[in-house]
């Protein structure tokens, strides 16, 4: 997801940062009313981006010459919904790309697109599909930061195939090269930071269950792991949680 200062064409870029904008305006919006209305969610929220930032802050070599990054989203996206994390990932990425010539400037939005908007809402998703249909809390957060991370290397797959055919067959053809490469890696490292994120919630639920339980993470009626995630909000906080 860190696709490099002028590797994409001008076009492709400018389109995905298109693309990206319109879920970083919903991402602001969202945030600050996070933020008005649960000031004391600032600390979870801070910890939910440091999480992001140092993650997928790891270069990690890859044994096909390129390198890969775990992601840290799907912490951020089960807590506080996708559209804050679209904002968190921006910031984490716009600050990797001046600090650490991680990613860059002109693909800012290509890398946006792939791993603070795709990645979020697959991780986000696929927590709340399995939360839905009864499966413990630690094994949703498991898939979800699972599927966080991998789905955005997918799209970054997309993203590069797209931009660069194979010249004998084309889009699929670039596809099948660019997922090969990305995919030796990016599969035990999406199940390591998988089982970490696990191990961050457990301490969540140890040191932070008021807030676990205002999100709707844990369930009110017993504290515990109970329930479908937001699915078993009040609600109040379902109304609140579409808006």
């Amino acid at each position: 997801m860190h696709i490099a200062e002028g590797y994409l064409p001008p076009a492709h870029a400018a389109a995905w940062a298109v693309a990206s904008a319109p879920f970083v305006v919903h991402g602001v919006r969202a945030l600050t009313r996070e933020v008005r209305s649960n000031p004391e969610s600032t600390l979870l929220l801070g910890a939910s981006g440091a999480f992001t930032f140092v993650l997928s802050a790891l270069k990690i070599p890859s044994v096909t010459g390129s390198c890969s990054h775990p992601t840290g989203t799907g912490l951020g996206a089960i807590l506080f919904r996708p559209p804050i994390m679209a904002v968190l990932g921006t910031i984490t990425l716009l600050f990797q790309a001046l600090l650490l010539a991680h990613g860059g400037l002109t693909t800012l939005g290509a890398n946006v697109f792939s791993m603070a908007i795709v990645g979020p809402w697959a991780g986000f998703g696929t927590y709340w599909l399995l939360r839905r249909f009864g499966a413990p809390l630690m094994v949703a957060v498991f898939f979800g930061a699972f599927a966080a991370d991998l789905s955005t290397y997918c799209v970054t797959s997309v993203q590069l195939a797209l931009a660069f055919p194979d010249p004998g067959t084309g889009f699929a053809g670039a596809l099948a090269k660019f997922g090969s490469i990305f995919a030796l890696t990016q599969i035990p490292l999406a199940v390591s930071e998988g089982l970490l994120t696990v191990l961050v919630m457990r301490l969540l639920t140890q040191s932070s269950k008021g807030e676990l339980l205002r999100l709707g993470v844990l369930s009110k009626v017993t504290g515990k792991d109970k329930g479908a995630g937001r699915a078993g909000a009040s609600g109040e906080e379902k109304e609140a949680a579409a808006r």
